[in-house]
Parts: C-alpha cells; structure tokens; sequence
C-alpha cells in the first residue's frame, strides 16, 4: 500500500515521504481492516512533523495524522456491529490492536496514523458516517470536532442557549466551537488577524468579529460587545501568549477552555479567575459518546464542517506547507 512516512528524528516537512509498504494482515478477533477515502490535518500533524510535539521528534519511522474517514473492507471473527462496506471515521485515540485493557494510543504518533491507504482498527475505535456526509467532510470530526465539543459540552457548565462564545482564531476547532454554539443558541464573538478571514465566517452565524491586529488588547473589545460582563465561554487555542487576555474576557462563572498552545510566553496570574468565580479545564479531544454526540447534532442541524482547502494524496507536502503558515479557515483535508 501507498503511505507517507515521518522518518526517525525528523524536523522539518520536507523530510516526510512517500514509501510503498506491506499491507496489513487480515483482521482477526474484533479488529476491522479499513481502506482510508480522506484524512485531514491538526495543528498537532504539524508539530509532530517538525519533531516540536511534547515528546520530540518521532523516535521511529512512523505514519502521520490522526483523523481519517474511509471504507471497511473486512472485518475479524468478534466483529458484530460493522461489516464490509460500511463507511466509519476513527476516532482520535484507539484501544490497541490486540484488544488488552492498556490506555489507548494516539493516532500519529506515537501509534501509526492513517496517511495510508489501509489501516487495522479495533471496532470499538471506529464511528459510523452518516449518508449525507462525504468522505472529506468525515475526516474532518475525530479531533478537531470532538475537542469543540468536549470544551462547549463536555468539561464543565455545558454552553445554552443565550450565553457568549469567544471563538480565537478561525481554525479547525475554533470553527468546530462557532458552529457548535450556534447550534446551541449562544451568540459567538470571534477573532482573527486578517479581515479577510472573518470576512469569510459571517455566512456562519458570528455576531461580532475582532481584528486582533487593529485591536491588540481584544480583551477589552470583548468586554464592551457584552456591555462589561464578560463571556461564558472561551475557546482558547493560543496557549500562554494569550491566556491572560482570555482570563480577562471570561465573565463571572464562566469557563476558559485551554486547547492549543500555538503561543508562549510567561503564564498568567489565575487569581481573576477566583474573583470571578470563573474556572480554567484543559481539553484533550474527547470520547467516543462524545464523537458519536457530535456527529448527530452535525446531522440533525443540518450543518457541515468548514473544509478551507483540499489536496490529493500527491500533494501531501503542499498541504503541510498551507498548515504551517495558518493560510486557510476550517480543516485541510486531502483525498486519498
């Protein structure tokens, strides 16, 4: 089978590359032997790639990406609820291969991930894909929807209907978290350093935008959008470079979902936090109930997600290169 590879000790994206390798072996027990359609690329792909990821360059040769969608093409003797044909996304971290009780593995690192054409999964890990969604739309949800839905959801006071979202950035999760709390009736205030980006998510329901680069203490912006109160909730993908501004944002018992570390910098005092009564959870995607939640409301509010560009499987490199320099809004997505 076609794969790419990110060899040992790594550290840029031009070391990634293309190699033929043996297909897996056929499926026994409850594992499903699934031929991949799409995948799609995190912020973390990225990282991971450059060898910047927590743990450093990848110590093996191993295949990226985490979030895929494709075709079951045979499945073992203990599988009962799947069957060749079906169509499943997988979800982000996976019970291992031989089905023991260890913790799951993270796809991409440091367990293989799926920018390959055929890859083995526990049934457990898989999700089924609704009819109305394509394969590039299915690659988007594993990591980036389930964290959206985790943070507005799942970690604590679940966002309704009459609150406010602050939504940083227009990525992946950022929009995941945009679409979502529209969904829910929650108004959305979102930030970006190009006009032409927030330009881009009217068409999705956002109330207020802000310009961070004409505005650099957006903090402040926020608080008069909401007339001094504050949000209920932040979506926070910058990581310690904008932490205190969101510790700012956040209203009186709201909560500030930490995601993303794309900035540094000295971390914030979290004393505000406990004058306001406000709470900080930090999110790591999420769970296969959670997967399967996020999909049904996806296809009940009849709502897609924000694929920003696509690539084709010879365009791996390109597709990286779009990633690192944050030219696009939603997901990246290449076809297989």
């Amino acid at each position: 089978m076609r794969a790419y590879v990110i060899p040992a000790g790594n550290e840029s994206v031009e070391g990634l590359r293309q190699v033929e390798l043996t297909d897996p072996p056929a499926p026994k027990g409850r594992q499903v032997l699934v031929r991949l359609r799409a995948v799609s690329l995190n912020y973390r792909d990225h990282a991971i790639v450059v060898g910047k990821y927590r743990t450093g360059p990848v110590d093996r040769d191993t295949i990226p990406l985490s979030d895929g969608a494709g075709e079951v093409v045979a499945v073992g003797e203990e599988v009962t609820g799947l069957a060749p044909g079906d169509r499943v996304m997988n979800c982000f971290a996976q019970p291992p291969l031989d089905g023991s009780a260890r913790r799951v593995e993270m796809l991409g690192s440091p367990r293989d991930g799926v920018l390959c054409e055929l890859a083995l999964f526990q049934e457990t890990g898989l999700v089924r894909i609704p009819d109305r969604f394509s394969w590039e739309e299915a690659a988007c949800f594993p990591c980036a929807g389930v964290t959206a839905w985790n943070a507005l959801f799942g970690k604590g006071e679940p966002v309704r209907a009459g609150q406010t979202v602050l939504v940083l950035g227009t990525g992946g999760v950022s929009l995941f978290a945009l679409q979502l709390a529209r969904m829910a009736g929650a108004q959305v205030i979102v930030t970006s350093s190009s006009d032409e980006k927030l330009a881009a998510v009217l068409p999705l329901g956002v109330q207020h935008r802000i310009n961070y680069r004409r505005f650099p203490e957006w903090q402040e912006e926020v608080l008069k959008i909401t007339g001094g109160r504050g949000v209920d909730c932040v979506v926070e993908v910058g990581g310690t470079g904008t932490l205190g501004r969101s510790f700012q944002a956040v209203g009186e018992n709201g909560k500030v979902m930490l995601i993303g570390v794309l900035t540094g910098g000295e971390p914030p005092n979290p004393g505000i936090l406990m004058l306001k009564l406000a709470s900080l959870h930090g999110i790591r995607v999420g769970s296969r109930a959670q997967f399967e939640a996020l999909v049904a409301a996806y296809e009940s509010n009849d709502a897609r997600p924000v694929i920003g560009r696509r690539f084709g499987f010879d365009e791996v490199l390109d597709a990286y290169r779009v990633q690192a320099a944050g030219d696009f809004i939603g997901k990246i997505v290449i076809a297989m």
